[in-house]
């Protein structure tokens, strides 16, 4: 089995398209109940593969030869899943909710690698 974090980008265009900044209270709260039960669907269907539960993620700050500052990220989440293939862990999240109920743009999924001179996971 091949280990592989899945990254969830929200960007100001996808919660624009999505409508969620114009919906009511009352529909938002129902909108963010349903996804809320989604994701617990999803979590539950895939627990076996799931290895890291994520989090959402809140605002970046960047630090670099140059200092330090605030800047924009699109990474809203993450989870770490176990597959048999890149294909198979791709499989896992379509469909999912972070995009079809929230104003999520994507999910990414990448390998997880080991570090050089150390056995692949």
């Amino acid at each position: 089995m091949k280990i592989f974090m899945a990254i969830f980008l929200t960007t100001p265009g996808s919660v624009e398209r999505s409508g969620w900044n114009k919906l009511g209270d009352k529909e938002r709260q129902a909108r963010v109940k349903k996804g809320a039960d989604a994701l617990m669907a999803w979590a539950a269907t895939h627990r076996e593969a799931i290895v890291v539960p994520g989090a959402e993620l809140g605002k970046s700050t960047r630090i670099a030869a140059d200092g330090v500052k605030q800047v924009a990220n699109p990474v809203s989440g993450f989870v770490i899943v176990r597959a048999e293939s890149h294909e198979a862990a791709v499989s896992m999240f379509a469909n999912h909710p972070h995009f079809t109920i929230f104003p999520g743009d994507s999910v990414e999924i990448m390998q997880c690698m080991p570090p050089p001179g150390q056995a692949p996971r």
